[in-house]
């Protein structure tokens, strides 16, 4: 896989969580408190994830496993929750598990 296409995916994901972190904080509704804090904690790990690959670290594969489980995470949670925000920031977090999972394949 292309590194750029992964780097962009990562920042979509990002951007998808920053979104729905925005919208779950407008509507003020205290039963989306861990929707928000996943999306907090998902789009960091994204953007950090992206910055590691583009620098070519020799931690890459830590931090995509570690991406792929806090994007499940923030997955799990946004598919709960029956609003266009939340399923689009699900959506964006399982294209970046799947990609994420098949770069650790492809480099095996």
């Amino acid at each position: 896989m292309e590194t750029n296409e992964l780097t962009r995916k990562l920042e979509f994901c990002a951007a998808q969580c920053n979104h729905c972190y925005d919208a779950c904080r407008l509507e003020n509704d205290p039963n989306m408190e861990t929707c928000m804090k996943n999306d907090l904690d998902c789009a960091d790990v994204c953007r950090l994830t992206a910055q590691i690959i583009e620098r070519n670290s020799l931690n890459i594969q830590l931090f995509m496993n570690f991406c792929v489980e806090i994007c499940t995470i923030c997955a799990n949670e946004c598919e709960k929750h029956n609003k266009d925000h939340c399923q689009n920031c699900a959506k964006a977090c399982r294209e970046c598990v799947e990609m994420c999972q098949n770069e650790h394949q492809n480099s095996k």
